[in-house]
């Protein structure tokens, strides 16, 4: 009996460990930094590492994080998607952009347009309802920020492919998401409902305005409130307040909380060159948050998807017409633009991986209202659109950082400005 009993309370220790945050934190970070470590052996980017750690981790590994831990770490991606996008902003400088505005344009119409015609056009082909198609179109034209952050800062690169796909990221991915609402907006139209259309795209546009418009407003009080301060920590302690608070304002208005950091970054490096003494004093912060970000993202990957033959399919035909329309359509653009070759040759092989937006966009399948009650969708078409969707990020993050990596090595080689 005391065997028993013994059995009883041990196994009642596994389930506490498997729901406690702080458990869950500690092995998060354990397990990503040893697969990290692993992954730069064999030459493989650390995010890499994360995301394995995470697969490890999830439902389809050990299992070892519970849905109550999971829940309650949901956090930790919103801040690090704040940073991510407050990053990216950071990179936007007018008087950098005014030099390549004209080619990072013309970039990221090409690398937009292209995967969204040519996804669109396979799926329709391959059987797939058009209005579908249409949003699994545009989710294939967004690209994860964070993996390119992540990449960019642990190669310490810099150069023109860098600033070029910086702002390629940051233009690219505010205009997907106004396109998935355009879009999500008109699908009931397509399915013969009526619907006020005109109306629907306004608000559309309306809210990717409002949310710059937030964007910099806080970009404006994290400014005022640091420019006089000399201690780094209060430095910092301020603009997280700020960053939260952002983030928080965003989701409470029914903003993009990327576009509204996006914004913040971009206003605090062209309000004043001290700011950037904003973004290094937040440098120490953000190694454990992407850490954690990363296997977090890791471990709402599914491999039993891949078992799937409808999943296999479609998930196939979508991430090879992503990837096909993302390279060619930036290689376009670079060389309508003129930019130099190895710019034109290599940057969208940093545009393969995605994750954050097109598993938010994603989800608005599951509760946006415009599809609801409306009964000519066919049964099982939203699901099945979700599952090529999970299939495209399962492959893409684990893929897509690794070659980032190695065409911006390349490209950097090419320029005479890549030492190791």
């Amino acid at each position: 009996m005391t065997a028993l009993t013994h059995l009883i309370e041990r196994l009642a220790i596994i389930d506490f460990l498997r729901i406690h945050p702080l458990f869950a934190i500690g092995t998060m970070l354990v397990l990503g930094y040893i697969l990290a470590k692993i992954s730069e052996v064999l030459r493989l980017p650390e995010i890499t590492g994360f995301i394995l750690a995470g697969l490890v981790m999830g439902s389809g590994g050990l299992a070892v994080l519970g849905y109550s831990a999971s829940e309650d770490l949901s956090v930790i991606t919103e801040v690090a998607l704040g940073l991510i996008a407050l990053t990216i902003g950071g990179e936007l400088r007018l008087s950098k952009l005014r030099r390549i505005m004209r080619s990072v344009a013309w970039i990221t119409a090409g690398q937009f347009v292209l995967p969204f015609l040519m996804v669109s056009f396979a799926l329709v082909l391959f059987d797939k309802s058009f209005p579908f198609a249409l949003l699994l179109g545009v989710v294939a034209t967004t690209t994860s920020p964070a993996a390119i952050v992540a990449v960019v800062q642990s190669t310490r690169a810099r150069g023109p492919i860098i600033d070029s796909l910086y702002g390629t990221v940051a233009l690219g991915d505010a205009l997907s998401i106004a396109a998935f609402g355009i879009v999500l907006s008109i699908v009931p139209s397509l399915y013969g409902e009526s619907t006020a259309v005109t109306e629907l795209i306004f608000t559309a546009i309306l809210d990717i305005g409002m949310s710059i418009v937030l964007g910099i407003v806080f970009g404006f009080l994290t400014y005022v409130s640091t420019r006089s301060q000399n201690n780094t920590g209060e430095v910092m302690i301020l603009t997280l307040g700020f960053l939260f608070l952002a983030t928080t304002t965003a989701l409470l208005l029914g903003f993009s909380p990327l576009l509204v950091n996006m914004a913040t970054g971009a206003t605090l490096t062209n309000i004043s060159p001290r700011s950037n003494r904003i973004f290094r004093t937040l440098e120490p912060f953000t190694p454990p948050v992407y850490a954690l970000f990363f296997v977090i993202a890791g471990t709402k990957l599914n491999p039993s998807l891949l078992f799937s033959p409808e999943v296999l399919l479609f998930g196939t035909v979508f991430v090879v017409a992503r990837w096909t329309g993302k390279y060619t359509g930036s290689y376009l653009g670079g060389l309508i633009s003129g930019v130099s070759s190895e710019v034109r040759r290599y940057l969208g092989l940093g545009l393969f991986a995605q994750a954050g937006i097109a598993l938010g966009l994603v989800v608005l399948l599951q509760t946006a209202p415009e599809l609801h009650g409306l009964q000519s969708i066919p049964a099982g078409v939203v699901q099945s659109s979700i599952n090529i969707v999970l299939f495209s990020v399962f492959v893409n993050e684990i893929t897509g950082p690794p070659i980032a990596k190695v065409a911006i090595r390349r490209a950097l080689k090419l320029e005479g400005k890549w030492n190791s």
